[in-house]
């Protein structure tokens, strides 16, 4: 614990925001209609949608696309789930959700648990000294903004209880909500609450793939479902758009997109989004690009961490635009993020009073990095250090 004050330089608390698709949901249904006679149309209880590989099979997939959607509204600029269909977070201030996103523990769903683990093993308690901040990574921070207020009450019920500071760390897209936050927080709550931001594969510029996922789809290697049919729900996904590469760090020359008749840069979203039929793409784009865009310091002392050395997708050519899976072009970083996108918090350096450290982790995949030895190290000397 941290009730003396002197305990307070030797161990803080820690504090754990999860990235794109980086937590459990739950649903609890009561439809007016199904897209298929297999799926439930009501339900007495909430049931796990995400992470469950049984619903991830041909056919059952109809039902869980169509009840994980979102639906955009361009009247008040936000999405709606579908009629009769209640979406929860589970576990905010609890680890669970976001150690195994598979509520029966597979390996293949396995996320922040070796971190999690060896906190306890330090002398940390689950749910007490160690928290978990879930979100529904669906949407951007604009629409997330009771989120916040939960997040920031939590931090200083942890800071206050404890009698010390707290340490957020974060992964991929839950960077950017941690950014987002500790923006629109005054410094002296910075300085009061939070001892270190570490951040672990940050797309702090966005990423090329998020394109390829609007425009045809990305199965993430699983054979047995079509990115064509699973694209629908991913295109609904605002955050999806919200991580498009960002012109402030990518070249403007630069070719994300390669058709038989168009090439498309930063430059030329509005002309994607209609060139695929999926203008509402373009409304998301607007809402959410200011959000982190003008990449302010975090204000806080920030750990940067980043895998390399990954053959990672920076482009893409297609034949038959949009409706085939491209050629990848490929270039650096850690298979998901793109190293130019995750090294941009050295722009900070010099540009806050508070530290900046970056750490390349050479041959670490994106999520893999979560259960390095290396990563966990690290966080052991944030933690315990001065």
């Amino acid at each position: 614990t941290c009730t003396q004050h002197h305990i307070c330089f030797e161990m803080s608390l820690e504090q754990q925001v999860p990235g794109d698709l980086g937590n459990q949901l739950e649903a609890k249904l009561d439809k007016p209609s199904v897209v298929h006679y297999i799926c439930y149309k009501k339900t007495d209880v909430y049931f796990t949608l995400w992470l469950n590989l049984e619903l991830l099979v041909p056919v059952a997939i109809d039902c869980w696309i169509d009840n994980i959607r979102l639906i955009y509204n361009r009247t008040t600029r936000q999405t709606e789930a579908p009629p009769g269909v209640d979406v929860r977070v589970p576990g905010f201030g609890q680890t669970f959700s976001l150690e195994y996103l598979d509520p029966s523990k597979r390996d293949v769903g396995m996320y922040f648990v070796t971190i999690v683990q060896s906190l306890v093993e330090w002398g940390y308690t689950r749910d007490d000294d160690v928290r978990g901040a879930p979100y529904d990574w669906r949407k951007a921070p604009n629409e997330n903004k009771a989120y916040f207020l939960s997040l920031q009450q939590m931090i200083e019920e942890m800071a206050e209880k404890a009698g010390c500071s707290v340490v957020l760390i974060a992964h991929s897209m839950g960077n950017m909500y941690t950014l987002y936050f500790l923006n629109h927080q005054p410094q002296a709550w910075k300085d009061r609450y939070i001892k270190a931001f570490v951040s672990l594969g940050a797309p702090w510029a966005g990423v090329a793939k998020t394109m390829r996922v609007v425009a045809s789809g990305d199965n993430n290697r699983i054979p047995v479902i079509s990115s064509l049919k699973i694209r629908s729900q991913q295109r609904s996904a605002v955050s999806t758009t919200w991580l498009f590469p960002y012109a402030h760090s990518w070249p403007a020359d630069q070719v994300l997109i390669q058709t038989p008749t168009t090439n498309y840069t930063v430059k030329d979203y509005q002309r994607f989004f209609k060139d695929i039929d999926f203008e509402d793409g373009w409304e998301m784009r607007q809402d959410t690009a200011p959000l982190v865009s003008a990449l302010e310091p975090p204000g806080v002392a920030i750990h940067c961490l980043y895998g390399s050395g990954v053959p990672t997708a920076e482009g893409f050519l297609y034949n038959n635009f949009p409706d085939t899976d491209p050629t990848l072009i490929l270039g650096d970083g850690d298979g998901t993020v793109n190293l130019l996108s995750a090294t941009q918090c050295k722009r900070w350096i010099g540009h806050q009073n508070q530290p900046v450290h970056m750490l390349e982790l050479e041959g670490n995949e994106h999520v893999a990095m979560l259960l390095n030895f290396t990563t966990v190290a690290y966080i052991k000397t944030v933690l315990f250090g001065p």
